[in-house]
């Protein structure tokens, strides 16, 4: 059930009614692999490695914090430069971040180089990256389950035709409505989901929708989840990566073709790790939290929608 993550490693500065933090470990590899090794903890051996890059500034505490959590390392990269850094704001219901820089730093020329060790996974997932790189994890890995990506409206902006490209040599692929209405050029989710499943011969597209839940196509079919109640926002940086990471974990310790009853499971773990996430600034959620605290409200969750 082993995971291959490819994407960022940051640190980010973010503001919200709830307060603040400044320089907290966070990126699209960080909060996936961590959700990851959280619902692998049971298991044992390396079951989920990263692939991205830090500077020199990168500490030695952050460094052990990823090693605590059983990540492999060995595609950790370490550059010349600092770290990968983004500075945000929330303001109001926190639907959406205000980014107020981003300073790409080492990540700006980051080439990922996918360890031997970790060329055939069981999953292949591509965060957050430029979709050339992207591109190149998937040439330089054969899963044996299956592939994922997600991705972000910077890079439809940019680089639409190379991230077109790439989804068709992806099984699943993750984005939020923003990016599938960008995509489509059309406001109705349903129509725009089901024209980019055809246009890029995709068989699983999800669509995260904030505190809306989330709504996935799969074969055709469409899946309808709401997002976990909670009272308790007080950062929602991450939550997308941490929802990816865990159904990448929920999807690796399966076999064979991809079921709708195995992704609608797999969508409500995911959707209930993303709900811990946004209670804390940065990773603070997920490195404490506890086992049974995740069944309880797993099993409340799934007792709300009634299976």
């Amino acid at each position: 059930m082993s995971v291959l993550i490819v994407g960022s490693i940051a640190y980010d500065s973010v503001a919200s009614p709830e307060g603040s933090v400044d320089r907290a470990l966070g990126g699209s590899a960080t909060y996936g692999g961590l959700s990851c090794r959280f619902l692998q903890r049971h298991s044992t051996g390396r079951e989920t490695g990263l692939v991205g890059v830090v500077g020199e500034d990168f500490a030695d505490e952050d460094r052990q914090i990823l090693a605590d959590a059983g990540l492999d390392l060995s595609g950790l990269e370490t550059a010349k430069g600092e770290t990968f850094r983004w500075e945000g704001a929330y303001h109001g219901a926190m639907a959406e971040a205000e980014t107020k820089a981003t300073h790409l730093n080492v990540f700006e020329h980051f080439q990922p180089v996918v360890p031997t060790a970790w060329q055939q996974p069981n999953v292949v997932f591509c965060a957050n990256l430029h979709p050339a790189l992207q591109q190149s994890v998937l040439q330089q890995t054969q899963a044996t389950r299956l592939t994922m990506l997600d991705s972000m409206n910077l890079w439809i902006t940019i680089a639409k035709p190379a991230l077109l490209e790439v989804m068709h040599a992806v099984d699943l692929i993750i984005i939020n409505d923003g990016e599938a209405r960008m995509l489509s050029q059309d406001e109705n989710l349903v129509r725009a989901m089901h024209a980019l499943a055809s246009d890029t011969n995709t068989k699983t597209l999800i669509v995260k929708r904030g505190e809306h839940g989330v709504l996935a196509l799969h074969d055709g079919a469409l899946l309808a989840l709401p997002a976990v109640p909670t009272a308790d926002v007080v950062d929602p940086t991450g939550c997308g990566d941490t929802f990816a990471g865990a159904l990448a974990a929920h999807l690796a310790s399966g076999s064979g073709s991809l079921s709708l009853d195995e992704l609608r499971n797999g969508l409500m773990v995911a959707t209930v790790m993303a709900s811990f996430t946004l209670e804390a600034f940065g990773t603070k959620a997920l490195r404490g939290l506890d086992g049974s605290l995740f069944d309880q409200r797993l099993g409340a969750y799934r007792s709300m929608l009634g299976v």
